[in-house]
């Protein structure tokens, strides 16, 4: 009975089970099994070696924060996408027991976008500096013609965007966080910011704005989103990146492709319908 899981913490709000449980029932993969574990930095070692020793298929665990870059050090190969950003959020088990780490998260991003008619943009705005907006800058540098502004609070977070920006190959100019208003007129804008944080901003939605990339899932919509879509512009939302990440993750895991991507976004829609 193949198993895989997804660890964190804290992880009890996790959507990931819905989703790779309805992929697997989709599938036809009766016999799989996707869990949750609550785990942190420390225990992540000894967790990751109890697999080995317990009998049973691993095929691969979903990773959430703050594992995404302990389990670096772990692992017995990093892909280039996930090394290009340090973060990793699957781990895939392979049958002779090495530890490959992925970064479905980039690849999510560009997915959730194409699907909402973002192919190409002249440039963007990102609002919020953590390992979410370092993820944004990874995507915008596959889609993104021109400059992009980060918005952040401290000059310490301004100098990790822009060596990022300097890392994937984006140019990369940083504004400060009362300057946010400015970001909402980018033809394409990011938001990796906590909940509450940019709500704010909702008052200040110009009268015909681009697209909106919240990341955000739950409450939705966020007052942001909500405005934006007001206002008649597009809106990309949290669980359109969770649902293309998580259709990656289920293809690396499975090795079956394509992955049901209408099912997954169906549970997790019908899961945060019912919260």
């Amino acid at each position: 009975m193949p198993r895989a899981a997804v660890l964190g913490s804290p992880i009890a709000h996790s959507l990931s089970p819905v989703l790779h449980r309805a992929a697997y029932a989709e599938l036809g993969l009766a016999d799989w099994t996707y869990d949750r574990f609550e785990v942190d930095e420390a225990a992540l070692p000894g967790f990751l070696d109890s697999l080995a020793g317990g009998g049973e298929r691993w095929a691969g665990l979903s990773l959430t924060m703050p594992l995404k870059r302990a389990v670096i050090p772990l692992l017995d190969e990093v892909g280039d996408t996930a090394a290009a950003v340090e973060a990793v959020n699957t781990l895939v088990l392979t049958e002779d027991g090495r530890r490959l780490g992925e970064n479905t998260d980039i690849p999510g991003m560009v997915a959730a976008l194409r699907e909402r008619g973002v192919g190409r943009v002249p440039s963007a705005a990102v609002l919020g500096a953590g390992a979410t907006a370092s993820s944004a800058l990874a995507a915008l540098a596959q889609i993104c013609d021109g400059e992009v502004t980060a918005y952040v609070r401290s000059d310490v977070r301004a100098g990790e965007m822009r060596q990022w920006g300097e890392r994937l190959g984006v140019p990369v100019r940083t504004a400060a966080w009362d300057e946010a208003a400015e970001a909402l007129a980018a033809p394409l804008v990011i938001s990796t910011t906590p909940t509450g944080t940019a709500d704010a901003l909702a008052a200040v939605v110009p009268e015909r704005p681009g697209t909106l990339f919240d990341v955000l899932y739950d409450p939705w919509p966020t007052a942001l989103a909500a405005a934006w879509a007001g206002r008649g512009g597009a809106v990309v939302g949290g669980l359109d990146l969770l649902v293309h990440q998580a259709v990656l993750q289920v293809e690396l895991m499975t090795g079956r492709k394509p992955a049901p991507l209408a099912a997954m976004r169906a549970a997790g829609e019908a899961a945060l319908h019912r919260s």
